[in-house]
């Protein structure tokens, strides 16, 4: 089918394939189908239709319109208005008497009535398209009861193919039933590969229901190969080796894990699982006995019928000639095989011995298979039981052992009892422990939201409240005269009577003041540390069950907790409860002022607790973060003390290579100063040693 959206569209729109005029879409409604595509992205003009603009344009601007020329070549389209009473065609919704037909949803007397829109006269089609978009999910109903049909036609090739082979008494007699069964059968074979072809499959949680992806994935696996195979048509040899040869049909077998399939669907959403299993155990263990008596007979007939003690008798003595007697005989002999009873004909010839010796080494199988089922579904009862009911023979093991007293043990005995009589469960916490939150909290709330709902402080809370506290009720079984609370205990939890009655009696356990009975409650007060309370927490009467009693217990740690995500509610339930105090008269008011300067002294100090000890974890931090720092720059100190060590390594060895440089330097000129002096001092005594001119010279 179209969209609504489209089928709501412009009359006068030339893509949708209308025109403006008192023809309306009569002719043109199927060309407009195909234009789906490329129309979609488009908001309606306004003034072409107001449920098209409601429906198409609730997130755009309403002054949008469509990018394609009108009729006349006169720019963009611009419609008419809806409010016309509908008879010239030129409103697809026209608020008027939509008698000109043009209208697909008039609102006026129903003559031009949309069969697209729900209220207004019509129904929406079927169409091809539909079709095509058709996919099952494989979680259904409808998938889960085809596959309950598909059991029959799986069952039925197994069974009577191998059946009218072997008796064929049976095969010329009914040929015209068998062969309308045949092709029945696969007639849901075929409707069964359609099926296949349009299941969806999860990906990424999402259902695909994408024809291409879902015929590709079929056609990619085993699955599909084998259903081709069992859908060849075989039964064109009858044409070569007659019509009494069922045995062509032998490949009907491979539909096989449908049949499985089936089963374990079944196995999971029965409500006796382990009854089931025990039913789907004498199936396999009855198709097996039919295949072996059907072996029996057929090597009975190659044999020859009576000519020694293990084949059949022979059928011409009248008490073994009729077919169904042939049947029951040879089913009779393959139990006894199997079950392993004995008593059995002897076999006398070789094929006999190894068909005995094969049977025999099945029966090993089919016993132990048989054994082993029925050992897991006596198992699987017990595990019911532990799960649903505490476990009564450790309890009286741990009494005999410590020697409890007869009259506690009877007691003892008498509460597991009563639990296993009346199916009383005491653990649904722990059964529903692995349902999601939302989901355990969904069944919780449809078991005991009834129950809870009775309790007075509890009325006109919001519902989230009540779902949590739901998942915190503990289901408790009191014993006849067993005291539930006595006076002067400290109350930790509330109890919600669910069944049974109780009595309200004084100290000596005789008088009674009051009966409570299903629905009453007692408890609460204790729970709500209300203030000014006179009694405090403890319990104010002696509470006692009558017979066996069903209560509900909320404790006070649960509550608090609850409510410490509920503020408000936790404001309405204390002013219910002080009401119920005072009605009681032991709710001291002067005694509130007192304690709430209390609490308010007690909240600053651990406020101011909690500050000083953020204070200490912040200085704790710093002093880390200093100690830290601080080692970190001693560690870079050394470095870079080792590095400055290393550049300044040459420059001293530099200079004490100028020094020596500069001594040896001034070695030299010390000696080549000696040695001027030396040389002057001689010329100098040379000069001193020549004579000098006398004064006559």
């Amino acid at each position: 089918m179209g969209s609504p959206l489209l089928r709501a569209g412009c009359t006068g729109c030339p893509l949708l394939g209308c025109s403006h005029s008192s023809v309306g879409r009569s002719g043109s409604s199927r060309y407009w189908e195909g234009q789906i595509a490329t129309v979609w992205p488009y908001s309606p003009q306004p003034g072409h239709n107001s449920t098209a603009r409601r429906l198409a344009t609730a997130s755009q601007p309403s002054s949008q319109t469509f990018p394609f020329p009108s009729p006349a070549g006169s720019g963009y389209l611009s419609g008419a208005s809806s409010s016309g009473d509908g008879s010239d065609g030129s409103s697809s919704l026209g608020a008027g008497d939509g008698s000109g037909g043009s209208s697909p949803s008039g609102a006026g007397d129903g003559s031009g009535a949309s069969p697209f829109f729900p209220g207004d006269g019509g129904t929406p089609p079927m169409s091809a398209a539909s079709w095509k978009e058709w996919t099952v999910d494989p979680s259904s109903d409808v998938y889960f009861n085809w596959l309950k049909v598909m059991v029959f036609p799986v069952l039925y090739n197994w069974v009577i193919i191998i059946f009218r082979t072997c008796f064929m008494d049976m095969e010329y007699n009914y040929l015209p039933v068998w062969l309308t069964l045949d092709y029945l059968s696969d007639l849901l074979y075929v409707v069964d590969v359609i099926i296949k072809f349009n299941t969806g499959f999860l990906e990424h949680g999402i259902m695909v229901q994408e024809r291409s992806r879902l015929n590709r994935r079929y056609l990619h696996t085993s699955e599909f190969f084998f259903d081709a195979l069992s859908l060849l048509p075989t039964d064109l040899l009858y044409l070569w080796l007659g019509i009494h040869c069922p045995m062509v049909r032998i490949n009907r077998f491979l539909r096989i894990p449908r049949l499985f399939e089936a089963f374990d669907r079944m196995e999971t959403r029965t409500s006796y699982p382990n009854s089931f299993r025990l039913c789907k155990l004498m199936l396999y263990t009855f198709v097996l006995i039919h295949w072996n008596s059907c072996g029996y007979f057929a090597l009975s007939r190659t044999i020859g019928f009576g000519v020694d003690p293990w084949v059949y008798p022979n059928i011409t003595d009248p008490d073994f000639a009729s077919e169904l007697r042939q049947y029951i005989y040879s089913f009779w002999i393959s139990t006894l095989v199997f079950t392993t009873v004995g008593d059995t004909p002897v076999p006398e010839r070789e094929e006999e011995y190894l068909f005995m010796i094969a049977d025999l080494l099945i029966a090993v199988l089919v016993f132990a298979s048989i054994v082993g089922n029925v050992g897991n579904v006596i198992t699987n009862l017990n595990n019911a039981d532990n799960a649903f009911f505490p476990n009564h023979e450790l309890v009286k093991s741990y009494m005999k052992t410590h020697r409890v007293n007869k009259d506690l043990q009877t007691r003892v005995n008498g509460w597991y009892q009563h639990l296993h009589i009346n199916k009383k469960m005491t653990r649904e916490n722990e059964i529903l422990q692995l349902l999601p939150d939302r989901l355990r909290a969904e069944v919780a709330v449809s078991v005991h939201m009834g129950t809870l709902s009775k309790v007075t402080i509890f009325q006109n809370c919001e519902m989230s409240l009540l779902e949590e506290l739901v998942l915190k009720l503990k289901p408790q079984v009191y014993s006849p005269r067993e005291y539930v609370c006595k006076k002067g205990d400290i109350g930790h939890e509330m109890y919600i009577i669910k069944e049974g009655k109780l009595a309200v009696v004084a100290d000596d356990g005789v008088t009674e003041f009051a009966v409570l009975g299903e629905g009453n409650f007692f408890g609460e007060i204790s729970i709500l540390n209300i203030k000014g309370n006179k009694s405090g927490n403890r319990r104010t009467a002696n509470i006692r069950s009558i017979g066996h009693s069903d209560l509900f217990c909320l404790s006070k740690e649960d509550l608090k907790g609850v409510l410490t995500e509920f503020p408000d509610a936790k404001r309405i339930l204390e002013e219910k409860g002080r009401q119920i105090l005072m009605k009681m008269g032991i709710l001291d008011e002067s005694m509130v002022g007192v304690e709430e300067k209390k609490e308010l002294t007690v909240s600053r100090l651990n406020e101011i607790e909690g500050k000083l000890d953020s204070l200490q974890t912040k200085l704790a931090r710093l002093l880390a973060e200093l100690e830290s720092n601080t080692y970190k720059l001693r560690i870079r100190l050394e470095q870079l003390e080792n590095e400055t060590s290393e550049w300044e390594l040459p420059e001293v060895e530099h200079e004490e290579e100028r020094g020596e440089k500069d001594g040896e330097d001034d070695g030299e000129g010390e000696v080549k100063g000696d040695r001027v002096e030396g040389e002057s001092g001689k010329k100098v005594g040379k000069k001193e040693d020549e004579p000098g001119p006398s004064k006559g010279e």
